[in-house]
């Protein structure tokens, strides 16, 4: 399968500065694929360079095959639906009235628009002007107008800033849509909480470098980092517990009633076993694995690369 986007030793210079250096990463039809980093770290960038807007200083950079910069770039960018961070909008035009001025531009027949209103939540208020709407109705407006031709590559910059978390949900109800007709969705976010669960693989930019690429499970394989787990268990028996996990557990909080403990993920199948035999004393017990937003401070931590 020819990737929808493919990134071969990338880098991208500004004279001194190098916004991205000795990038790889190759995205297929279908998948769901999250950039995140800190503002500066090559999101943007990246995002540029498949749209065919900057060219990069070395390596190749081919979207559907093609030079997203070369003689085929403009076809090439009529199949990519692009929702940049920060949207503006002529105030005095209705949200019909826009999504007839873009479709427009991008050749598409408007006969369309009215179902993509409605797919965003904006049906009811297609006829009012976009000045009136709200940050979270406007930037749900430019999630419709990167809908505009069925595009087979979706490229959002921080997709639900500025939504109520039904509004967010919708917009993952679309991605997933996008993602199961075959569509590849990049995303760039900040959220990386958020997106945990939405997306099927993780791009990791630090200082312009893409420090992992992977899904969560595979990133927690290749980061070990501990598991936190915490236990409500009957008054003043945590020395008891402790005693009987000792060797296995690092105890990081401690009380009448409760214990915090971390466990390198290589001892959490036998201090489970151990806290099976522990059922007299344990009330409750909370598993919580290192979350993206762990994994990526651990990442980054001293600027390792």
């Amino acid at each position: 399968m020819t990737p929808a986007i493919a990134l071969d030793g990338v880098s991208r210079r500004y004279g001194a500065v190098t916004a991205l250096q000795d990038a790889n990463l190759h995205a297929d039809p279908g998948e769901t694929v999250a950039l995140v980093g800190h503002n500066g770290a090559g999101k943007t960038t990246l995002m540029k360079l498949v749209l065919g807007l900057i060219r990069p200083t070395a390596g190749t950079v081919r979207v559907l095959g093609e030079d997203p910069a070369g003689r085929h770039g403009a076809r090439v960018r009529g199949r990519i639906g692009f929702l940049p961070e920060s949207v503006a909008f002529h105030a005095a035009m209705t949200g019909a009235e826009l999504l007839d001025f873009y479709a427009r531009l991008k050749g598409e027949p408007r006969a369309a628009n009215a179902e993509l209103l409605e797919r965003v939540g904006l049906a009811d208020a297609a006829s009012r002007r976009v000045g009136t709407y709200s940050k979270g109705m406007r930037q749900r407006l430019a999630l419709a107008q990167a809908l505009i031709g069925e595009p087979g590559i979706l490229l959002l910059d921080e997709p639900t800033s500025g939504l109520d978390p039904e509004s967010r949900r919708q917009v993952y109800e679309t991605i997933d849509d996008l993602r199961r007709s075959g569509a590849l969705v990049l995303l760039s976010t900040h959220a990386l909480a958020e997106i945990e669960r939405q997306v099927d693989r993780v791009a990791m930019l630090h200082r312009g470098r893409l420090i992992a690429v992977g899904d969560v499970a595979a990133l927690r394989r290749r980061i070990p980092m501990p598991v936190r787990i915490r236990l409500r268990v009957r008054h003043c028996t945590t020395q008891r517990v402790l005693d009987r996990l000792q060797g296995w557990a690092e105890t990081l909080d401690r009380g009448p009633t409760h214990l915090q403990l971390a466990v390198m993920p290589e001892c959490r199948a036998d201090l489970i076993h151990a806290l099976d035999d522990l059922r007299e004393l344990i009330d409750e017990v909370e598993i919580e694995s290192p979350g993206l937003e762990t994994l990526y401070r651990h990442l980054t931590r001293g600027d390792a690369t």
